[in-house]
This record gives structure tokens, sequence and C-alpha cells, in this order.
């Protein structure tokens, strides 16, 4: 019996622990990150770009229709209809017998008509309006680059963020090794008599602060991690390992002349109102051929059938129409003046839009500028306060110092390499912004 309540127990245990150990591998689901990656899959996944490439779509279609008016149109209609007993009364009589129309019978009768008209002038009214569609076609794929672009930077903003976070996780976690060691350190020292209670206490003191700095970077590389997963389109539990090389790579800045100049040129959002002005003047064109008539080429074909009355087959016709509206002498030109005063509104844009550019320009030019400063001094500032740690952890064991001033120097080289490590990413993020502002970030 004994012997069976071992096996039991074994066998349980073992159970516990496979169970455990699938429980661990399917929470576990960790995946290198690179920045490139991270951009693609953002790319893929983004509802913007599908609404965007919708929008495209549409407009290619929108082009296409107004294309389509070249075509001929081509309509076939037909009838049959009951009729009651009417009075038939033909001017021509039929035949030699003199009869009357009266005698004739008619109960139904039906007819089919078929038209063929092709424009061959409509006051160019055809021509400008696939000119202004192709125009607005074009603006169209302009926005949707624009919009990639801004995807692109979302995605480059948030690696950004997931990197910080898991770098702020590491950082504290390794303070947080040196700061227990010291509490056992002083732990011996004070049970030893040779380091006072208080001294020993301030250090406690640190250790639960830092404790207290992990959870929350660890509850931030969560919430971090959750939203790159969501963004990329992955599981939400899916750990991701960001890959950060290259991100100490800083770029020269060049002057800010040439970042807007590169702008002007590359803008895809001052190229799109560029498109759409040149669709507005067309409109114009476009809403003037409404003064002119329409001629086009038409043609028809004519049977019907009425019993005991009419038979008619073969009736062909071909000639030339003419079409014009009277009414658009007076209402025309309200219609002109609304598409010029688009086309004005339209160039008066474009003059701020212009602005804007150089203005946002100079914005992201000074904030990178500002980022590789930060570089420097942070740098500097890691071996200073690296230095400072060192010398006062010397008089710290040599009794030249009291315990908060070591403490203080240990804090200020956590806080002084966590600004180092971000103000290296933060760079790489300002220049993706200088490039995305100058309109070359796709690129």
């Amino acid at each position: 019996m004994k012997h069976n309540k071992y096996n039991k127990l074994a066998v349980l245990s073992a159970a516990v622990i496979l169970t455990a150990m699938s429980g661990q591998a399917h929470a576990q689901k960790s995946r290198n990150l690179t920045l490139n990656d991270a951009v693609k899959m953002s790319i893929a996944n983004s509802g913007q770009l599908k609404i965007a490439n919708s929008k495209v779509d549409e407009a290619i279609a929108t082009s296409r229709e107004a294309w389509n008016n070249h075509l001929p149109d081509f309509k076939v209609s037909g009838s049959y209809l009951r009729l009651n007993n009417p009075k038939v009364d033909l001017k021509v009589k039929l035949g030699s017998s003199g009869g009357s129309g009266s005698a004739i019978k008619v109960e139904q009768a039906a007819y089919g008509i078929a038209n063929l008209s092709l424009p061959v002038f409509s006051g160019l009214r055809i021509k400008y309006g696939v000119e202004s569609a192709k125009y607005l076609e074009q603006a169209t794929r302009l926005d949707a680059e624009a919009d990639k672009e801004e995807v692109i930077l979302n995605a480059i903003s948030a690696y950004n963020n997931l990197y910080k976070a898991k770098k702020s996780v590491d950082l504290v976690k390794e303070n947080l090794a040196r700061d227990q060691q010291r509490v056992t350190d002083f732990s011996n020292l004070e049970k030893n008599g040779l380091l006072a209670r208080n001294d020993l206490l301030k250090a406690q003191l640190q250790q639960s602060n830092i404790e207290l700095s992990l959870l929350d970077a660890e509850n931030n590389l969560k919430l971090v991690m959750i939203n790159m997963d969501l963004m990329l389109g992955l599981p939400e539990d899916t750990e991701l390992v960001p890959d950060t090389t290259g991100f100490a790579n800083n770029v020269d800045a060049g002057t800010v002349t040439q970042w807007e100049q590169t702008a002007l040129q590359n803008r895809k959002d001052l190229a799109s109102l560029t498109f759409r002005e040149k669709a507005a003047s067309t409109a114009i064109k476009s809403v003037k051929g409404e003064y002119y008539p329409g001629i086009a080429i038409t043609g028809g074909y004519i049977a019907a059938d009425v019993p005991n009355l009419l038979t008619l087959t073969n009736a062909l016709n071909v000639g030339v129409g003419l079409q014009y509206n009277i009414g658009s002498l007076w209402k025309t030109g309200a219609k002109v003046n609304a598409a010029t005063a688009r086309y004005h509104q339209i160039q008066a844009t474009e003059g701020i839009i212009s602005d804007r550019i150089r203005l946002e320009i100079n914005q992201a030019y000074q904030n990178y500028l500002l980022a590789l400063r930060k570089i420097t001094v942070y740098n500097k500032a890691v071996e200073q306060s690296t230095e400072n740690y060192r010398i006062t952890k010397n008089k710290f064991d040599n009794n030249l110092v009291n315990t908060t001033d070591l403490l203080d120097a240990d804090v200020a080289q956590l806080q002084a390499r966590l600004n180092y490590t971000f103000a290296q990413t933060d760079a790489m993020v300002a220049y993706k912004k200088l490039q995305q502002t100058a309109g070359t970030l796709s690129k």
C-alpha cells in the first residue's frame, strides 16, 4: 500500500510538472523584432493605409468612369400592350374593297426600339472631365503615400518606446541587484556593530524605491508591448525583443536650407495639392463647355407588330443629332464662378502649405540638433556619474562620506545611464521625423 501511494504521488507530481511546463511554453511567445520588420508589418496591418488604398481604387474607378463618356450609348426598349376595342379609322384605305377601318379589330400591340448615340462634340466637357479625374487620381495616390510615411513614423516611434521600456527594465534590474547586495553587506556590518542601524534603513529604503520603480517599468513595458503587438497584427501575449542595432549611428544634420528644398520637392501633400489645383483649373474649362451645344452621331432600329393592322420591320435610321440647352446661357455663369472660386481657394492653400512646410522643417531640424547635443551632454554625464560613484564609494569605505552621499551617487549614476540610452534612440526618431517632414522617409 505504501509503495502504491508513492507511485501515485510520483505520477501526480509528474503531471503537475508537465502541466506547468506546457503552460509556461504557451505563455512564452517570444519574437525578435528588428526596426525594418516593425515598419513592414505595420504597413501591412495598417487600417489607415487600407482606407487610403480604397480611396485610390475609388479615384481610379472615377477616372475610368470619366473616360467611358467617350463610348457610345446604346439603349434598347420594347413593350407589349393589351388594348381594349379601339376605334381604328385609317385615312389610307386598304385594298379595293373600300372597307371601313372600323371593321379592323385591334386587341394587342408590340414594338421594339434600339438607339445608338456616339458623342462627337460636347463642348470639350468630356475631354476636360477626363483630365480632371486623372489629376484627382494622382492627388489621391500622393495622399496615400503621405499616409504611408505617417504610418512608418508611428511604427518607428512605437519601436523606440518599446526599446526604451525594455532598456528601463534591464537597467533598473541591474541597479536593484547592486542595491540588494549593498543591503546584504550593510546587514552584516550592522550585525557586527560596524554600521549604524539608520544607515542600513536608508539602504533598505532605496532598495524598496528601486523595486517600486521596477514594478512601474515592467508595467509600462507590458502596455507598450501590447500596443506594439496590436499595431503589428500579432497576438497580444507575444513578447517582442527589440534589436537596437543602428540606434547609435547618428547622421549628419546638413543645413536647414537643404532640408527645405528637399521638402518642397518631395512633400506628398504639396504635390497632391498641385494636382488638385490642375484638376480645379480643368474643371473650369469643363463647366464652360456647357455654353456649347452637343453633337452626336445617332442610329436606330424600330420594329412593331399590331395584329390585323400593322407590321413594321427593318426600319433603320442614321443621322446627326444636335442638342443645346438654351438655359445654359444664364445658368452656366454661376457654375463657372463657383469653379473659379474653388481654384482660387486651392491656390491660397498652396501658399499656406508651403509656409507650414518650412516651419515644420525648421522645428524638426532644431529638434534633431537638440537630440544630438543631448547625446554629447548625457555621455559626459555618464562618465562623470560613474567616476563620482567610484570616488564616493571609496570615500564611504574609508568613512569619509555618509550613506546618503553613497546612495545619491548611485541614483545619479542610474539616471545618467537611462538618459544617455534614451537620448540615442530619441535622436534616431528625431532624424526619422525630419525625413518624414521632408517627404523622404519612405525612400
